[in-house]
């Protein structure tokens, strides 16, 4: 379970669902709600603004001070333990 994700997240082999740096934040929410867990508890709370619609994952990340690649991963299992 930890052998996939180096530094460099470039692997385009996801089984079925992989969730992105450049999926809005909004699009990931309603896809898949079993990530809120995931945002809230890395303080991303513009869930219900309208900033989510716009912004990717990757410029929340950047806005919020966060590892994007820790947190894509566990957006990536969150996701991966329903499928």
């Amino acid at each position: 379970m930890s052998g996939a994700s180096r530094s460099g997240g470039s692997s385009k082999g996801g089984r079925g669902v992989r969730i992105t740096a450049q999926m809005k934040i909004d699009n990931v929410v309603r896809q898949y709600p079993e990530t809120v867990g995931v945002f809230s508890r890395y303080g991303v709370g513009c869930l219900g603004c309208s900033a989510a619609e716009y912004d990717d994952i990757a410029y929340g990340a950047r806005a919020h001070g966060l590892n994007l690649e820790q947190l894509l991963r566990e957006l990536n299992e969150t996701v991966t333990v329903r499928h």
